[in-house]
């Protein structure tokens, strides 16, 4: 849990609950034109507020939409991106595996002989990395 104060800015959050208003529209309908439809209404409804002057009534307004967006959510979101993360991640996630360098170390000399250039200059490289670490250059 975070204990930094809320560093965006009132048009910040008017956009995040836009587009999460957005995904809960796509959600609940599957025609494209019906959720056209729906989404030309939600842009309306924000429109109407536009013009509001008062910071007070600006956060006033936002808590009461995000309130109805959390009382009207779907059960089973349907937008899922590829890489997503948590419970609703996506089939991407967390897919490719990096793995670290020192995982060659352990390589066969019969497996290095297919590739003799590169591990050459890797030994180079490594120990010229020793020595600058030795010398104190890198920390």
């Amino acid at each position: 849990m975070s204990f930094a104060p809320e560093l965006r800015s009132h048009s910040q959050k008017v956009c995040n609950f836009y587009k999460r208003a957005m995904r809960t529209l796509e959600a609940y309908h599957v025609a494209r034109y019906v959720i056209r439809y729906h989404q030309v209404i939600l842009r309306n409804e924000l429109d109407k507020n536009k013009a509001v002057c008062d910071p007070k009534e600006h956060r006033r307004l936002l808590r009461v939409a995000e309130n109805e967006l959390f009382m009207s959510q779907h059960p089973i979101p349907v937008a899922k991106f590829a890489r997503s993360v948590g419970i609703a991640g996506g089939v991407a996630y967390d897919r490719v595996q990096v793995i670290p360098d020192w995982v060659m170390d352990y390589w066969h000399p019969l497996e290095k002989a297919h590739y003799p250039e590169y591990f050459k200059r890797r030994e180079c490289r490594k120990c010229e990395y020793i020595k600058k670490w030795n010398d104190g250059e890198i920390r």
